[in-house]
């Protein structure tokens, strides 16, 4: 439907009266959206700036305000001025009017709530943004093992086990669910009766969401969602791709949308797939938008504690950066507790003595890489502490205690790994800090090859950290100890 407007600037009109009857006809269409098409003169009817590109990029100014005062029936000499019976009209009849509406609205209210009082309460408990009953019990955990599993596979399992306990949570994928493993099981898609396929299959109240090969207009449709107020949406796609939708994530922080990017295949590790779908510059990239937040925890326990955090937080957007590969399951009799992942960072290794001599940071798949160097360490003498880092942002939010007790002033001697760019590394480890970071593209190969061959090794981790330790005038002991052994993952589909 298009309102009568017409371009020939001494005949233009703006037909309100179509545009109010355009809309009163598209409410009447329920089965299908409304498009509604308006035409219009840019900066009309202002006596010389219609239709000019001057009229985008700059203020009028006071001669062309007053002739736009004139030529639509206004005082020129009046500024902000409002007719008396504008304010009477609107304090008296409509004022009036809305009470009337608000009652007959709260009376109606009053009676669904009595007639539903189970949906009542999930529809005060999301209003309040409090976690539902069993949130935590939901949560599965997992034994130290290994081999491990990969963090995308993880945050799978997490979003089935929290599909019943969570009804507000729903999502999917920019058509790479089956990799990104967004698919709550057993839950039916959001999708049209004439749409359904043999694998996906549901109807208006599905929990899944298919995107389509639309990054963007994902991260848009997410932040949508997500300010609509009632539920909790995420999407996924790979890291890589976290490029085309930056429009809608830098929009969701400015508009402090609660909405859950989820980025899986977050480094190198991925392997075969090569230089184009391998994220270099994402991570620093992504952290450089202000009120945003990026997670990458280091195994499938992390990421259940980073779940547990973003959906309790909100009036910020947050991207969950998973791998592609398994990475080994920690075991928390021996590390420190994954509850540390809620402030940002914490001590996941402690050192033999109660000062370190050096300390390593990792984020993700790198933080085993930094423990089985921190063996080697210790074995020659050094005292050597691991912090893991899943969230820069939520770690910059602590008090300066904290942060005081996970990274010292006083040891200078670090070690910072991340498959990713160096940049903003260099505030973790200060200037006698070692980083050991990839500021290249990736290659194809499997992933534990390039990690090898581009410097993500336990070796890598006992070099860097005694080439800091010589920076500082820490002395280093002689290295008889055992050698560092290779970081190994397994790789999994696609």
């Amino acid at each position: 439907m298009a309102p009568r407007a017409r371009h020939h600037l001494p005949d233009y009109v703006e037909d309100v009266d179509a545009l109010l009857e355009a809309i009163e006809a598209g409410k009447k269409v329920t089965d299908k959206p409304t498009f509604i098409m308006v035409r219009t003169v840019i900066a009309w009817p202002s006596p010389t700036k219609q239709g000019t590109g001057k009229a985008h990029g700059a203020a009028l100014g006071d001669d062309e305000i007053k002739g736009l005062k004139e030529a639509i029936g206004f005082d020129p000499e009046q500024t902000f001025q409002v007719d008396d019976d504008v304010i009477e009209h609107v304090r008296s009849t409509r004022a009036a009017r809305s009470e009337e509406l608000r009652a007959a609205w709260d009376e109606k209210f009053a009676a669904w709530e009595e007639a539903n009082p189970e949906q009542a309460g999930l529809l005060f408990r999301v209003r309040a943004h409090q976690l539902p009953e069993g949130f935590d019990a939901a949560f599965p955990e997992w034994e130290a093992d290994p081999k491990g599993v990969a963090t995308r596979a993880a945050s799978g399992k997490i979003l089935t086990a929290l599909a019943d306990v969570m009804p507000e949570l729903w999502g999917g994928s920019a058509d790479l669910a089956e990799s990104n493993n967004t698919t709550m099981g057993g839950q039916p898609s959001f999708i049209p009766t004439d749409r359904q396929t043999s694998e996906w299959q549901g109807g208006p109240y599905g929990r899944t969401l298919h995107f389509g090969v639309r990054e963007n207009a994902m991260g848009m449709a997410l932040n949508g969602i997500a300010l609509e107020g009632l539920t909790r949406p995420y999407g996924g796609t790979f890291l890589v791709f976290s490029d085309y939708m930056r429009p809608a994530v830098r929009l969701g922080a400015i508009q402090e949308a609660d909405a859950i990017y989820l980025w899986t295949h977050d480094s190198i590790g991925l392997g075969e797939d090569g230089p184009t779908h391998q994220p270099i510059e994402h991570l620093a990239s992504l952290r450089a938008i202000p009120d945003l937040d990026i997670v990458r925890p280091a195994d499938a326990n992390e990421t259940a504690a980073a779940w547990k955090s973003i959906l309790a937080r909100h009036g910020r957007p947050v991207g969950l950066c998973l791998s592609r590969q398994a990475l080994p399951v920690f075991d928390r009799s021996e590390t420190g507790s994954v509850d540390g992942v809620a402030k940002g960072a914490y001590t996941l290794v402690e050192s033999s003595a109660d000062t370190p001599s050096v300390i390593i940071v990792g984020t993700g798949s790198e933080v085993s890489v930094a423990v089985q160097g921190a063996k080697v360490l210790e074995a020659q003498g050094i005292p050597t502490r691991v912090v893991s880092m899943p969230c820069v942002e939520w770690f910059a939010e602590q008090d300066d205690a904290y942060k005081e007790s996970v990274l010292p002033a006083s040891v200078k001697a670090r070690v910072s790994i991340e498959a990713g760019s160096q940049m903003g590394w260099r505030d973790i480890v200060g200037d006698a800090g070692k980083i050991i970071a990839i500021d290249h593209f990736g290659a194809s190969a499997d992933g534990k090859k390039l990690f090898t061959e581009f410097g993500f090794t336990p070796e890598a981790v006992v070099a860097a950290a005694k080439e800091s330790l010589d920076r500082v005038g820490h002395a280093v002991p002689g290295g008889d100890g055992p050698e560092a052994g290779t970081v190994g993952f397994e790789e999994k589909g696609k």
